[in-house]
């Protein structure tokens, strides 16, 4: 190489950065696919598909891309600016040893944390199989006879089962009982919820609850200051007036406590925290719903059934349609669409790993340490609460100056007022610990094992735990890390992830989630910070959480950003409740009109409707656009009452809208405010900033557009960026002041997965994100370009070209062979792929988006197998294959059918199992055949599977 070729150290470093290992193509790949589509560069072909109106004049005001040593440098400076102390705060979040064997191949493992949500059964058959232990697990506990697959945290989930007793009781009373035992940040969440529904809070003593006209009491079960009450008698009262008894509650505590369904409870909710997930100060962390059987079909977010397969083998699928926010819109009373997939499957595999008898021999160590502390400070004359599982109410002392000898001892507590505190213990306590803890008071431990021997229980005797629970093998097999260690590899060669093939899900935007991004999520500086640790700890977390709040209202041009919301639907939520508090500052509080397009994504309306407002659903043209003309009519016929439109952009059809900034005139001029889902910023950053162009609040997907992985259904987080006006109006933290009350448990919702997202943009820098956006263009603009002469793409937008997703019409296909868009998405299973959206937003299509990350050769890979079944298809319309025999109605197969002695099928067992030759090199089987829906909601069964059922399969 002579002197004049030698690369320059600039661009030596340049092709250093990470940027260029998260774009999938190379300058090579980028040239030629420009080429195919016809144009000439990146800026090009970002100029011929956005519309001038909306552009960025100016690049991101954000610092260059850097590599991966510097950024994880950078994040090692903020998390030790944490401070991590001994935590025994309690109030719903506890300490937890995360079983290694767990952290390494779960939460660290891109086979489980890169899944995508379980629609398609035959390739998530393992993360349903943990998802359905998962269930097992809440309503053993609990005594219910289901439970859903994880809710968002646990104050959530008691909002979500006040709204589920108020549509289930007989009562019809518009008044909810809270009793003054539950955790603070709860009682804020339900306020928050209860009063745009009409819903009439009693915050009360128990007491209270009996003689009260209510649809439903909500009870904590030990309670927050670690109380443990018998609740029977109050529970027949509450059915006496036509009321339902929902419970939160302690899974932990319930090994060794009567469960709720025992004693007269209808819905029991609480979070899976402490069964292996990190306090990552505050989230995310998989709370729980179970309730009585007669109430499954109205129970929110996700529940597993169990259905058989085309060969009648047992087989897992969502069921009951309980995404109800799809169906019901408008109507919905809940807007739950994210789970918390990811942390409810370390939550069922620390159950499986340790077993009923050893999650009773931690809750019983736990106790232990409990009663010998509290046996401790009373020796000393320190007033103790009695009736307790691991929370000490500690009364009559100098509370401050308690803290403060603990906070010398680097150790937390909760102050409840100038005169008490909490102590809650958890299995990462130690017997030396307790001796500290007791001294803290003035009280001694000579022997600690001697003081033992001397205490008894503090649990009540009539409210011992007699029943059995987790008696099903799974949770009797794996106490070995060998045998766990081969049950989570088992489960997760079944499914589909992005550590195997590209998932060209539309909408949903599944990217590389980067290795060196994860990192930083399981250091101990972030992931053991209670969420209520004193500010004075929490520095590295305020650092992160500011830095990324600039980021984000720089990529989208808004003003301030809160990141409460642990998921989209939260951040619409909390969207929609600025607005609302908005216009009730200036005596407006009439504005109840929310404008919704037919094609949005079902969470809007539903979340609409739960902030109180009216829904009113606006036309879409036959381009997929939304209907200005519409709007206009509807905005001049409701303008005094005009709230607000929620809008998606680019449109929910994948095309940048021409009219948007003309809609936000509109809208404006009636007296509305705009609110754009986030959903699709992964077309905007860098390139336009919808902040700019005249929306005033959008909520963002961090587990889309900025990386956070999906988790095979959760976690997400949903930050809510606003404008200046509507500052003032989002949510406000524990304790604090705000018209806008908490829309998530803790304070920052999922903080330590936020590192996740503060890396990518550290990482890309102003430059890469903005080759991000244009190469997610380029790449969506590839497929639809070369998939044009065999699928038609449903929409496009100027120049004939599509934003960062295209919709596939198989329609005319269907009519034309009887082969429809489901059967297309079965057949990419053979091919080794995760179906694109299938029929949304449109029935009959699927809308692929291949994001930025995939490489030219994977695009082509997936074309080439969209092509080849399109040649089947085409087979069927030529009568080469039979209309109801052949290889797309019986996807997808198994290793199973194809290897069996028989074969019935009018086509060979070679095209069934390789229709493309280099699937002989690389091959993923489906564990089941294709799942029947019908059967599964027709014979419902949600918790683990018989072992008999595998048995009589086998035999079969």
């Amino acid at each position: 190489m002579s002197q004049n070729t030698r690369p320059s150290l600039r661009e030596l470093e340049h092709h250093d950065a990470f940027l260029e290992r998260h774009i999938g193509p190379n300058d090579v790949e980028i040239a030629h696919m420009l080429d195919t589509i016809g144009h000439a560069s990146l800026d090009a072909l970002t100029d011929a598909i956005v519309p001038a109106s909306i552009k960025s004049a100016a690049p991101l005001a954000l610092p260059s891309p850097v590599s991966e040593v510097e950024a994880i440098a950078q994040i090692r400076a903020i998390a030790d600016r944490n401070q991590v102390f001994r935590s025994f705060i309690g109030q719903g979040y506890y300490g937890t040893h995360t079983p290694n064997v767990i952290l390494r191949n779960i939460l660290e493992n891109p086979a489980w944390y890169t899944a995508y949500t379980p629609y398609q059964a035959e390739i998530s058959q393992g993360r349903m199989e943990a998802l359905i232990n998962f269930q097992t697990l809440c309503a053993d506990l609990t005594g219910m006879e289901i439970a859903n697959a994880s809710l968002l945290d646990e104050g959530t989930a008691a909002a979500e089962a006040m709204t589920l007793a108020r549509r289930s009781s007989k009562s019809r009373s518009n008044t909810f009982f809270v009793s003054r035992g539950v955790h603070p940040q709860t009682l804020e969440l339900l306020q928050t919820r209860a009063e745009p529904l009409g819903i009439v809070l009693h915050v009360g003593d128990d007491s209270e609850a009996a003689g009260l006209d209510a649809f439903g009491v909500l009870l904590q079960y030990p309670n927050t200051f670690g109380q443990i009450h018998d609740y029977a008698a109050l529970s027949d009262a509450v059915h006496a007036r036509g009321g339902l008894v929902a419970v939160a509650t302690d899974l932990l505590a319930l090994t060794l406590i009567a469960a709720p369904g025992e004693w007269g409870a209808d819905i029991v909710v609480g979070n899976s925290q402490r069964f292996g997930v990190p306090f990552g100060f505050g989230g995310p962390h998989a709370a729980f719903m179970a309730c009585r059987d007669a109430y499954k079909r109205s129970m929110p977010g996700r529940l597993i059934g169990v259905s058989v397969d085309a060969g009648g083998k047992p087989a897992y699928r969502l069921t009951l349609q309980t995404r109800e926010q799809h169906i019901r819109r408008e109507k919905a009373t809940s807007n739950i669409c994210t789970a918390q997939v990811l942390l409810a499957v370390m939550a069922s595999m620390y159950a499986v790993y340790h077993g009923p008898e050893g999650l009773i021999r931690i809750a019983t160590r736990v106790h232990r340490l409990s009663a010998v502390l509290a046996a401790a400070l009373r020796s000393a004359g320190v007033t103790v609460g009695p009736d307790f599982f691991d929370t000490l109410h500690v009364v009559g002392i100098d509370a401050d100056a308690i803290l403060a000898k603990a906070e010398a001892a680097r150790i937390n507590l909760r102050r409840i007022d100038a005169q008490s505190v909490g102590i809650s213990l958890d299995e990462t306590a130690t017997r030396a610990e307790v001796v500290v803890l007791a001294g803290l008071f003035g009280a001694s431990i000579a022997d600690i094992d001697a003081l033992d021997a001397a205490t008894a229980d503090a649990l009540p005797a009539a409210l011992k735990r007699t029943s059995t629970f987790l008696q099903h093998p799974v949770f009797n097999t794996h106490h070995s890390e060998h045998e766990l260690l081969r049950y989570l590899r088992t489960l997760a060669d079944k499914d589909l992830a992005l550590d195997r093939t590209m998932i060209p899900l539309g909408s949903c935007t599944m990217k590389l989630n980067a290795t060196a991004e994860m990192i930083p999520v399981t250091w101990p500086e972030f992931g053991n910070i209670h969420p209520l640790a004193p500010a004075s700890q929490t520095q590295g977390y305020k650092a992160l959480i500011d830095s990324l709040e600039a980021m984000l209202v720089e990529c989208t041009g808004y003003d301030a950003v809160s990141l409460q919301p642990n998921s989209g639907a939260q951040g619409e939520y909390a969207g929609l409740l600025a607005i609302r508090a908005y216009h009730r500052s200036r005596g407006e509080a009439h504005r109840d009109i929310c404008l919704i397009p037919d094609s949005a994504h079902g969470t809007n309306p539903a979340s609409a409707q739960m902030c109180g407002m009216t829904v009113v659903v606006t036309k879409t043209d036959a381009n997929g656009n939304v209907d200005v003309e519409d709007i206009r009519r509807n905005a001049e016929k409701y303008s005094s009452r005009l709230a607000a439109i929620m809008m998606t952009y680019p449109s929910t059809h994948g095309v940048f809208e021409e009219e948007v900034v003309e809609i936000c005139e509109i809208i404006h001029a009636h007296g509305g405010q705009v609110y754009t889902d986030g959903a699709n910023m992964n077309a905007l950053v860098g390139v336009a900033k919808p902040g700019k162009w005249g929306s005033d609040v959008s909520h963002l997907n961090l587990h889309k557009t900025f990386c956070i992985p999906h988790g095979g259904g959760g976690p997400g987080v949903g930050p809510c960026a606003v404008k200046s006006h509507l500052a003032p109006f989002l949510p406000r933290t524990l304790g604090a002041e705000g018209d806008v009350g908490m829309v998530s448990a803790a304070n920052f919702g999922s903080a330590s997965i936020l590192p996740i997202s503060w890396m990518y943009v550290t990482l890309m820098g102003a430059a890469g994100l903005r080759k991000a956006t244009q190469v997610a263009l380029l790449n969506a603009n590839y497929v639809a370009k070369r998939l044009a002469p065999h699928y038609e793409t449903l929409y496009m937008g100027r120049n004939g070209l599509v934003a960062h997703e295209c919709i596939l019409d198989l329609r005319p296909l269907k009519d034309a062979t009887g082969i429809s868009a489901e059967d297309v998405a079965k057949r990419l299973i053979d091919f080794g792929f995760h179906a694109p959206t299938l029929s949304f937003p449109v029935a009959g299509t699927l809308m692929v988006e291949p994001t930025e990350s995939e490489s030219q050769h994977e695009l082509d890979r997936f074309i080439d197998a969209m092509i080849a079944i399109r040649e089947e298809i085409r087979a069927v319309e030529e009568g080469k294959l039979d209309r109801e025999d052949n290889p797309l109605k019986h996807a997808p197969h198994t290793a199973t059918a194809v290897c069996g002695s028989e074969w019935t099928h009018a086509y060979p067992r070679e095209l069934a199992a390789f229709p493309l030759a280099v699937l002989r090199q690389q091959k993923y089987w489906p564990p089941v055949a294709r799942v029947d829906n019908v059967y599964g909601d027709k014979n419902i069964m949600c918790a683990c599977i018989p072992i008999e059922a595998y048995k009589e399969t086998a035999d079969a």
